[in-house]
């Protein structure tokens, strides 16, 4: 069964980058994404260069998502923002509180992501799409597993359409994220954030950043290999197969893949599912 599919890419910093991302974009393409998503980028960087890559993922005849951070932002920041991707045809956005960008103090009007969701349902009503993060292994900044799920349920009720998941390797972990949001009467489409293993140490940096837990076994493996970049690569292969496996056959409604501005791994994964251009 091929389930829907949506890909995530980060604003490139120079001109080779951007034009490298454009032939990553056409090679993933093919596999007829229903969206594709663009983030602030690593720190909470300005939102110019986001909605640039938007703008020529429309361009390119593919829907494009815009993730939006409420961090630090005011209300008439945030409505002038919300005007320009109207303008621009953006009909998704992922909403999120964020992190403050170097150099930036705190403070703007927004506290949580849910503040941020109901202030554009009040200001755009369906105009928009809007997907909400969840946390399966728990936001590492809650104070507890209870305490994440009750905000993950603020986000819902306060106009979230759905929800995309940090990235995860144990299936059981997904499932039981799922089945607690259901115990609360939400029954918002969760889609599974999928992250392809292409070098052992990002993946390592990463997790250690955003609270994902990478199993003991995967981590032990991917060390044993050191510098071996194509054991690295084969082995994520098998690896991230088996979980889509698992999550498609448990019922995930479809699959979000945080492709790293790269085609080939995400490639892999889903020709080996089956799922051909």
């Amino acid at each position: 069964m091929r389930l829907p599919l949506s890909f995530e890419f980060f604003p490139t910093k120079t001109p080779e980058g951007a034009v490298k991302l454009r032939a990553v974009r056409q090679q993933l393409y093919a596999m007829r994404p229903e969206f594709c998503s663009v983030t602030y980028g690593a720190g909470g960087s300005t939102h110019e260069g986001t909605f640039n890559a938007v703008r020529e993922i429309l361009a390119e005849g593919v829907d494009a998502a815009s993730h939006f951070s409420c961090i630090g932002a005011t209300k008439a920041t945030v409505r002038e923002q919300l005007a320009e991707l109207k303008a621009m045809g953006v009909k998704r956005l992922v909403a999120l509180r964020g992190d403050l960008p170097s150099g930036y103090g705190a403070g703007g009007e927004f506290q949580y992501a849910s503040d941020l969701i109901a202030f554009i349902r009040s200001e755009t009503d369906s105009h928009f799409q809007i997907e909400v993060a969840c946390y399966p292994e728990v936001h590492p900044q809650a104070r507890s597993p209870e305490a994440d799920l009750k905000a993950f349920a603020t986000k819902v009720r306060a106009g979230a359409d759905s929800a995309i998941t940090q990235y995860f390797f144990s299936p059981e972990a997904y499932f039981r994220f799922v089945d607690e949001v259901r115990a609360l009467g939400i029954d918002t489409p969760i889609v599974p954030g999928v992250m392809p293993i292409i070098s052992s140490t990002q993946l390592m940096r990463f997790s250690d950043a955003c609270g994902a837990e990478i199993p003991r076994w995967i981590r032990l493996r991917l060390q044993s290999y050191g510098d071996d970049v194509e054991s690295i690569k084969a082995f994520g292969l098998d690896v991230v197969t088996a979980l889509c496996d698992r999550l498609r056959a448990g019922g995930a409604p479809a699959m979000h893949f945080y492709t790293m501005n790269q085609s080939v791994a995400t490639l892999g994964v889903l020709q080996r599912l089956g799922w051909n251009p």
